[in-house]
C-alpha cells in the first residue's frame, strides 16, 4: 500500500469512464489529481475525495503517472502540448503518459515523434485503450490493453493492473494496443446499432419488448452491447453513459483506416452511416443506445413504452396434464436437433413414435430404446398422439406434412396439440393456427421455435420460446419441459401464435449480423497484421464480444468448414426477417447488407458448409487469411525441461513433514460461523475421492442449492462434468451454476467460497473456468488463484514447482505423460508456473505468480500465511506437496490467511478438498460394511476412459476373473459410424448383460480399446460424448438390480450417474479403493436406488486395483 499512496496520479478526463477509474484509484489508496474541461465534474471529483486542478499542466506538476482518458486525438493533442496548458513540459524527469483514449494508431506514433522533438525521451508511453463501460470502470475490471517499450510496461503495470480485470499486453510497438481497440469498437458499434434495428423491429411486430430482452440475452442473439445497452432503451434512459458521438468518431476511425489499406467494411460502413444520421437529428451527445429512436420515428419511447405490457404468469406454464397423461408424442423431423429432441423425451419416459423423410435417422432413433418406435408416414406419426411435434426446415415441408400428401393434421384425434418448432415466418405460423382451427376438432397449436443447437437439443437442455392459449400451453408443457431441462430455459411471449416466431426472427436478425460482423472484424484484424488468435482471446471477453463471436471464430481461426450450422440456415432466416420487414415497412439496414454477404457465400458453393466459413469472401476480396494469421501464443518463454527422477532418494532428500496437530486447527476454523462453506465445483465426478460423508450434487437449480446451503456443515460437491464440454459451453454453464450458487447463498443468508476441482494430471479448462467464476461473482471477491493440482492416492507429486505423476518406482514430469499428449487439454509444461504462463500468458507474466515451496510448508501453518499475505493482489499461487499433511498445513495457513480478509479462488485436485474440509482418511469399505450380501445379483462395471492406465487395469481385471467374468466390448468405430450396427450391438449388449447379472455373474461392458479421436479438440470430445451417451443406453435398458455398479473413467462416471441411474443427490460415504470415491443415492427418482455406486477414475490406482476390488465385492462362492 505503500507504493500506491506515494504515487500521484495526474488524470485528465473526467467523463463517464473515466470518472470511474479515477474515483476506483482514488478508493484504494493512489493520490489523484483529476481534470475535466467541464467544471460540474470537476467539483463532483472534489467531491468524492479527490483533488483537482485548473488545466492539464497544473494536474501534471510533479505527477510520476498521466491518464489521459479525452473523447479524441485533437483533445489528448491539447492536454499533452498545448503551449499554454499542456502537460509534457511540466511532467517530471521519468514520468509516464497512458494514452487510454481510443484514438488512431497512428496518433500514438505522431506523440513519439513530438516527445522527441521536444527531448522528453526520458517520458514512458504507453498506448493503453480500455474498454468495458461505466460500471466495471468503477469497479475497477476493466479489460486493458498496452504496448510500449518493456521500460514503459514495466512503469505502467501497477496501476494499471489495478484498474483492470484483464490486462492484456500486446507485442509490437505503439499502436498496436490501438489496433485492437479499434477492432473491439468496430464490433460494439455494430453490435449497439444492431440491437438497435432488433429492438425497433420488436417495436414494430407489436411485441413485448422487455420480453424480448429477456429472452435473447439468455439466447445465441445476445451479444455484450445488448445486454449493456437495451436496458437504457427499455428505461427511455438517454443520459450519457457513452455519448453517441463516441462511435461517430470511433466508427470514423475504423472505416478512414480500412480505406486506407483498401479494405471493405460493408457492416460498418452501413453502421457509421446510422451514427451519423442519429447524430444529425441531434442524438450525439446524449446515450448511444438512443440509436434505436432512429427505428421509431415518431415515437421515441416506443422500446420503453412496448415493455409495459403484461408480462405472463407462471400458471400459464402449470400444466393440466400429466407426463403419464400423454399416452403417445408423434415427432416429425429427426434432423440433427430432431433426433435429440426426441432421444430426450424417450428418456423423459414418454412414448415417441418418430417419422423422417429418410430412413437413417429414423433407425438412428430407435437406438434411444424405452418407448420409441418408428412411424411410416407422418399421418401415422400424427394417428392418436396425444402430441405432435414437428421439426422441419421449411414452410414448404410443414405444409406438405400437416395439409398435405403427409395427412398428419387429418389423423390427430380431437383436443391434440401441434407444437411447431421449426424457425418460420410468424405470419404462416398464424396462418397454420387458422386452418387447424378450421378443422373444428378443438387442436391446439404451440408455437415454439428452439434454440441451442445439436448439443443442447440431445442434452434435453434448449432454449424455448413459446406463444399460444393458455390451455395449449398448460397441455404441452410436460412435454416442453422434458426438452429444455428447467421451467427456467422456456419464455412465455404474449400475443399468441406468432409471437415467439417473431422474437425467433429477431434472435435470428442478431445473429446473422453478428456472425457477419465476426467475419469482418477478424479479416480486418487479419490485414492489419494482428496476431488473430490473440485478437480473438482479448475480444470475447470484452465489449465488443458476442455469443456468436465466441462460438463461430474458432472455426475462422482453424479454417474448419465443418457443418455445425449451415450458411444456408442464415441465407433462409435472414430473408425471413427482411420479408417481415418489408411486410411491416420496416428498414433492416444491416440485417439486409448480412443477407446481402450470405447470399455472394452461397454463389461461391458455401450454402451448406459453416456459416462462419463467411470469412473467406474478405480473404477472396483482399488475399488476408484469417487462420494463417493465427499465431501460436507467444507467452515469452519456452516451458524448461526436467528428468525423471527416483521416487525413494527425491522423498527421503525432502525436509521433513511438519508434525503439528494442524487437523484440530482446521476443525476449529470450520466450526467458527464466519468461515464460508465450500462449494467444490467438480469437473467430473472422480473429484469425491478423498472424501466422505459429503453430499454430491447433479442438478443447480436455486431451490435445490438453498436446501443443500441450509443443512450443510462444511460444504457440498455439485457435478458439473464440464470437462466433456467443448470451452463455449463449459463456461455457459459455470456462469450458470455460479449466478444460482450466489442467489441461494443470499437467500440461505451463508457465505461461501468456490474450489474448481481439476485433474491432478493438469487437464481441463484452465484458465477459462476460473476467469467464469471470478467474473460472475465479482473480481472484489478474489485477491489470487490458487493452483494445487497434489494428489496422494494417484500419485501426483508438486516438488519445486514441477508437478510429477509417480510410475512405478520413478517422478515422471506431467509433461512427459500420456495425460500432456490429451486430444482436448494437451499441453507441455512440467513447471506449474510455466504451465500458467502457456495457458494463460496473455493474462499473466511470471511476475505475477508465486510458490508456497516445501519449505514453507513444512515449517508450518503460520510461514504459509505470511506467505499469502506477501503475495500482491491478483497473484496465482502455486502450492507444492509431496505428501498428505503438506495439504493440511496449506490449509490451515490459508484458512488464517482468510480470517485476516484474503478471498481467493481455487483450481486444485481432490487432496485440497478434504483437507480444507478437515476431513481424514476412512479404510476403503468392504461388502459387508455396504450390506451387498442381500443381493444376489452379479456386479456391473462400465468402463469408457481410453487412458493407458484404465487399458492395463482391464487386462488385469479380465485375466484374474477369468470366467467368472463376462465381458461385452462395444466395438467404437461401427456404433459411430453406422446406425444400424449401433442399434444392434446396444440391444445385443443389454440382452446379454441383463441375462448375466440375473444369474449372479459379473459383467463387464467397455469400450474397444482403439483410441479414436477427431481433427480437433472440440471434435474428439463429441467422440467421447457419443460413446457415454452409448453406455447410458445399455445402463438403461439393464432392469436387473445389480449387486454394485463401477464406471470406469470421468465423462462414463457423470453420464452413468445422471443419465443412466437418473441420481440428482447423492452422499458420498467413502472409497471402494485408495482414490476410488464411493456413491449411494437414495432418492426414490434414482434406477437402482441405494445400490453401490463407484465412480472409478481413469487414471487412477495400480495396475491390479479394480481386479481387487471386483474379487472383494464378488458374491462368496456357491451362491
Amino acid at each position: 500500500m505503500d507504493s500506491i499512496t506515494s504515487t500521484t496520479v495526474a488524470f485528465v478526463g473526467l467523463g463517464a469512464m473515466g470518472f470511474g477509474m479515477a474515483a476506483h484509484l482514488l478508493k484504494i489508496g493512489y493520490h489523484v489529481i483529476g481534470y475535466d474541461v467541464y467544471e460540474p465534474t470537476r467539483l463532483r471529483f472534489l467531491e468524492a475525495g479527490g483533488n483537482i486542478s485548473q488545466s492539464p499542466r497544473e494536474a501534471a506538476r510533479g505527477a510520476q503517472i498521466l491518464i489521459c482518458m479525452v473523447a479524441n486525438s485533437q483533445q489528448a493533442d491539447s492536454v499533452l502540448f498545448d503551449s499554454g496548458m499542456g502537460a509534457v513540459e511540466v511532467l517530471p524527469l521519468n514520468a509516464t503518459v497512458i494514452i487510454c483514449s481510443t484514438v488512431p494508431s497512428s496518433y500514438l506514433m505522431e506523440i513519439q515523434s513530438k516527445l522527441e522533438s521536444m527531448s522528453r525521451n526520458d517520458i514512458f508511453l504507453v498506448d493503453s485503450p480500455v474498454s468495458g463501460g461505466t460500471v466495471r470502470a468503477a469497479k475497477g475490471t476493466l479489460t486493458i490493453l498496452s504496448s510500449a517499450t518493456p521500460a514503459a510496461l514495466s512503469q505502467s503495470k501497477r496501476i494499471l493492473h489495478d484498474l483492470s480485470e484483464k490486462h492484456f499486453v500486446i507485442p509490437g510497438s505503439i499502436g498496436a494496443a490501438s489496433n485492437i481497440k479499434m477492432i473491439n469498437q468496430l464490433l460494439a458499434g455494430v453490435h449497439i446499432a444492431a440491437a438497435s434495428e432488433a429492438m425497433g423491429l420488436a417495436v414494430r411486430m407489436g411485441l413485448n419488448t422487455r420480453r424480448v430482452y429477456e429472452i435473447i440475452a439468455n439466447a445465441a442473439g445476445t451479444s455484450w452491447m445488448f445486454e449493456n445497452r437495451v436496458p437504457h432503451m427499455l428505461d427511455n434512459d438517454w443520459t450519457p453513459q457513452s455519448a453517441l458521438d463516441i462511435f461517430v468518431k470511433d466508427m470514423g476511425i475504423v472505416t478512414s483506416s480500412a480505406r486506407s489499406r483498401g479494405f471493405p467494411l460493408p457492416l460498418s460502413s452501413a453502421a457509421e452511416q446510422l451514427y451519423l444520421s442519429a447524430s444529425l437529428r441531434g442524438y450525439g451527445k446524449e446515450d448511444d443506445s438512443g440509436l434505436v429512436r432512429l427505428f421509431t420515428p415518431g415515437a421515441e419511447s416506443a422500446v420503453h413504452d412496448g415493455g409495459k405490457k403484461k408480462a405472463p404468469t407462471d400458471d400459464i406454464l402449470t400444466p393440466i396434464v400429466t407426463p403419464n397423461e400423454i399416452k403417445k408424442v408423434g415427432f416429425i423431423g429427426l434432423g440433427a436437433m430432431g433426433i435429440g429432441m426426441a432421444t430426450t423425451l424417450v428418456n423423459g419416459g414418454f412414448h415417441v413414435t418418430g417419422y423422417d423423410i429418410s430412413p437413417g435417422p429414423i433407425l438412428n432413433f430407435l437406438l434411444s430404446g424405452g418407448k420409441s418406435d418408428a412411424a411410416e408416414s407422418p399421418a401415422d406419426a400424427a394417428l392418436d398422439a396425444d402430441v405432435l411435434i414437428i421439426m422441419v426446415q421449411t414452410v414448404p415441408q410443414v405444409e406438405e406434412v400437416l395439409f398435405g400428401s403427409g395427412n398428419a393434421a387429418e389423423k390427430l384425434p380431437s383436443g391434440a396439440v401441434v407444437i411447431l418448432t421449426s424457425t418460420v415466418p410468424p405470419s404462416f405460423v398464424q396462418k397454420m393456427g387458422t386452418r387447424l382451427e378450421a378443422l373444428g376438432r378443438q387442436l391446439y397449436l404451440v408455437d415454439a421455435p428452439v434454440s441451442g443447437g445439436a448439443a443442447k437439443a440431445a442434452e434435453g437442455l434448449l432454449t424455448i420460446i413459446c406463444s399460444a392459449t393458455d390451455t395449449a400451453m398448460s397441455k404441452a408443457n410436460p412435454v416442453l419441459l422434458a426438452m429444455s431441462g428447467k421451467p427456467d430455459s422456456i419464455y412465455y411471449a404474449e400475443g399468441g401464435v406468432g409471437a415467439a416466431s417473431s422474437i425467433k426472427l429477431i434472435n435470428q436478425l442478431l445473429a446473422g449480423v453478428h456472425i457477419m460482423a465476426a467475419a469482418e472484424a477478424m479479416a480486418f484484424g487479419a490485414k492489419l497484421g494482428l496476431d488473430t488468435r490473440s485478437l480473438y482471446e482479448i475480444i470475447k471477453n470484452a465489449a465488443g464480444g458476442s455469443w456468436m463471436f465466441e462460438n463461430r471464430v474458432p472455426a475462422m481461426l482453424s479454417a474448419d468448414w465443418t457443418p455445425h450450422s449451415m450458411l444456408a440456415i442464415f441465407v433462409k432466416d435472414l430473408g425471413m426477417v427482411l420479408d417481415e420487414s418489408k411486410r411491416l415497412g420496416f428498414p433492416a439496414f444491416l440485417t439486409a447488407a448480412a443477407h446481402q454477404m450470405n447470399l455472394m457465400g452461397a454463389s461461391h458453393g458455401w450454402a451448406r458448409e459453416a456459416d462462419g466459413g463467411i470469412v473467406r469472401l474478405w480473404e477472396l476480396m483482399t488475399g488476408v487469411s484469417v487462420s494463417r494469421s493465427s499465431k501460436p501464443q507467444d507467452t515469452g518463454f519456452n516451458p524448461r525441461e526436467y528428468p525423471t527422477l527416483p521416487l525413494k532418494e527425491t522423498m527421503d532428500s525432502l525436509p521433513s513433514e511438519y508434525n503439528g496437530d494442524v487437523l484440530h486447527s482446521i476443525r476449529e476454523h470450520i466450526s467458527d460461523d464466519k468461515t464460508p462453506l465450500l462449494v467444490i465445483l467438480d469437473d467430473d465426478p472422480t473429484g469425491t475421492q478423498t472424501c466422505h460423508d459429503i453430499a454430491v450434487l447433479t442438478v443447480w437449480d436455486v431451490e435445490t442449492l438453498q436446501h443443500e446451503f441450509d443443512c450443510s456443515e462444511k460444504g457440498f460437491f455439485i457435478l458439473t462434468n464440464s470437462r466433456a464440454f467443448p470451452p463455449v459451453e463449459a463456461k455457459k454453464l459455470l456462469e450458470t451454476i455460479c449466478q444460482n450458487v450466489q442467489h441461494a447463498a443470499q437467500l440461505a443468508g451463508k457465505e461461501f467460497e468456490i474450489v474448481l476441482r481439476g485433474d491432478s494430471t493438469l487437464r481441463g479448462h484452465f484458465p477459462d473456468e476460473p476467469e467464469i467464476v471470478e467474473r460472475t461473482l465479482g473480481r472484489d471477491r478474489i485477491d489470487g488463484w490458487i493452483l494445487a493440482p497434489f494428489f496422494f492416492q494417484g500419485g501426483r507429486y508438486t516438488i519445486n514447482d514441477v508437478h510429477y505423476v509417480a510410475e512405478g518406482d520413478f517422478l515422471i514430469p506431467t509433461s512427459q505423460t500420456q495425460f500432456a499428449r490429451d486430444a482436448a487439454f494437451g499441453y507441455k509444461s512440467s513447471n506449474l508456473k510455466d504451465y500458467v504462463l502457456e495457458k494463460a500468458g496473455f493474462k499473466f507474466s511470471m511476475g505475477d505468480i508465486f510458490s508456497i515451496s516445501l519449505e514453507d510448508i513444512r515449517c508450518g501453518p503460520v510461514i504459509v500465511t505470511e506467505k499469502l499475505l506477501k503475495a500482491p493482489r491478483g497473484s496465482v499461487i502455486i502450492v507444492n506437496a509431496a505428501a498428505e499433511s503438506d495439504m493440511y498445513v496449506f490449509a490451515a495457513g490459508i484458512l488464517a490467511a482468510e480470517q485476516q480478509g484474503r478471498k481467493y479462488l481455487y483450481r486444485t485436485g481432490a487432496a485440497f478438498v478434504s483437507s480444507r474440509l478437515g476431513i481424514s482418511g476412512i479404510p476403503p469399505l468392504s461388502a459387508e460394511s455396504l450390506a451387498m450380501s442381500s443381493n444376489p445379483s452379479g456386479g456391473l462395471i462400465i468402463a469408457g476412459s481410453y487412458v493407458p492406465k484404465t487399458t492395463l487395469q482391464l487386462h488385469s481385471l479380465r485375466r484374474r476373473r477369468a470366467s467368472k467374468l463376462h465381458v461385452i466390448e462395444l466395438p467404437v468405430l461401427k456404433m459411430i459410424h453406422s446406425s444400424e450396427d449401433a442399434t444392434r450391438i446396444v440391444n445385443t449388449a443389454i440382452e446379454d448383460a441383463s441375462q448375466k447379472l440375473q444369474s449372479g455373474q459379473d459383467v463387464l461392458v467397455m469400450t474397444s480399446r482403439d483410441l479414436v479421436v477427431g481433427e480437433d479438440a472440440i471434435s474428439s470430445l463429441s467422440i467421447g460424448g457419443i460413446v457415454a451417451a452409448t453406455l447410458v443406453k445399455v445402463v438403461l435398458g439393464i432392469d436387473v438390480r445389480p449387486r454394485y455398479v463401477v464406471a470406469k473413467g470421468g465423462i462414463t462416471s457423470s453420464d452413468i450417474a445422471t443419465k443412466g441411474l437418473k441420481m440428482k443427490r447423492a452422499m458420498v460415504v467413502g472409497q471402494a479403493a485408495p482414490g476410488v470415491p464411493l456413491w449411494r443415492c437414495d432418492e426414490k427418482t434414482s434406477r437402482h436406488r441405494g445400490v453401490p455406486y463407484v465412480v472409478f477414475p481413469g487414471n487412477v490406482g495400480g495396475e491390479d486395483t479394480l481386479a481387487e476390488l471386483v474379487e472383494r465385492w464378488a458374491l462368496p462362492e456357491g451362491r
